[in-house]
């Protein structure tokens, strides 16, 4: 997991160190040394800790005046143990959402559990943002199956964005574009589909 680096191509468009209403304003980044794990695997030190022992993001773009942001995960994504979903509501989406954040997306290729426990901060968090979105990208196909039998799919919008849709190669807006394209024609993309 050490040499799983947060997406970089889009730090020229922005970076949440250099953001002041960014939980992480004014953070230093090693390349070198390694703090955060999960378990005993060493996590690269571009990852940022929200609190948890086992989620780690990067917020990877974020515009208010857009009023959307994307946000990349890395580990296990634990609401049952840890609360994962109340800790990173705490620590970094409220704050989105009280800039004027209406749609958040999350990429979790790189997520490779989750245990939920309910679908009550998913909920909150959907209420919250009114008309706007929480959409999940290429989440594994095991995890998505947990999301939905928690009833978290009842609250975010899952796709999958294949290698001729790679979000790494489109820009933040076009990323947005696809998948409110997408949304409006209220289709769920679903891994075995």
């Amino acid at each position: 997991m050490h040499q799983i680096e947060p997406f970089f191509h889009w730090q020229h468009l922005y970076r949440a160190e250099e953001d002041e209403n960014s939980p992480f304003f004014g953070k230093n980044y090693s390349e070198f040394i390694f703090t955060n794990k999960v378990y005993n695997f060493a996590l690269h030190p571009q990852w940022d800790s929200i609190g948890s022992d086992t989620l780690f993001t990067k917020l990877i773009y974020a515009s208010t005046s857009e009023k959307f942001a994307i946000i990349e995960c890395i580990g296990e994504w634990n609401d049952c143990i840890t609360n994962d979903i109340k800790l990173l509501k705490e620590f970094l989406l409220d704050g989105l959402v009280e800039r004027g954040i209406q749609t958040l997306c999350f990429i979790g290729e790189n997520v490779l559990n989750f245990h939920g426990e309910d679908d009550c901060y998913y909920q909150e968090l959907s209420e919250e943002i009114g008309k706007g979105n929480l959409f999940f990208i290429n989440f594994l196909p095991h995890v998505v199956e947990e999301l939905n039998n928690f009833g978290i799919l009842n609250y975010v919008q899952y796709f999958v964005m294949d290698e001729k849709e790679d979000w790494r190669k489109k820009t933040p807006h076009q990323v947005m574009d696809y998948l409110s394209n997408k949304s409006l024609k209220n289709k769920l993309i679903f891994p075995n589909e």
